[in-house]
């Protein structure tokens, strides 16, 4: 003889208003971007945009969705020391800051991305024409930095 246990589950109904949270993995030529879903728990890579687009395509993103914030990676050394890719960047962010002023911005340290997606593009089975993806490799990057950031938070 078996016996049948039911359960039943209430679930209240919540209205969520959040934004999404983009990423960029800031880049001369390409950058990364990744987006959180609505409740801002998951992060996924959104595409790779040319760097000289990069304004075009955030604004037409942040017209169709709503963004909360931006998060953009911060090249740092070994020692802890800016790289030298940060001076690409501060012209970016200045620009951001105008062209987009009603989302904040806020940085998260991108040592080793760039090592970590191409280690992800491994494990996850990519064959080696496929792994020479860059734009691929900077999408991936920029989730790794959305991911480090909802970790963190």
């Amino acid at each position: 003889m078996y016996v049948v246990k039911t359960i039943n589950f209430i679930f209240a109904k919540k209205v969520y208003n959040l934004g999404r949270i983009l990423a960029i993995d800031f880049g001369k030529k390409r950058t990364g971007i990744a987006v959180t879903d609505e409740l801002q728990i998951i992060a996924s890579g959104l595409t790779t945009v040319s760097t000289d687009e990069i304004f075009v395509f955030l604004k037409a993103y942040v017209s169709k969705e709503k963004v909360d914030l931006f998060i953009v990676g911060k090249p740092k050394q070994m020692d802890n020391t800016d790289s030298e890719s940060e001076a690409l960047i501060l012209p970016f962010l200045q620009k951001l800051s105008k062209e987009i002023p009603q989302i904040e911005v806020k940085r998260v340290d991108e040592r080793f991305t760039s090592k970590m997606a191409f280690q992800t593009m491994i494990d996850g089975g990519l064959k080696k024409n496929q792994r020479k993806n860059k734009a691929l490799v900077d999408e991936i990057s920029a989730t790794i930095i959305l991911q480090s950031y909802l970790y963190n938070k």
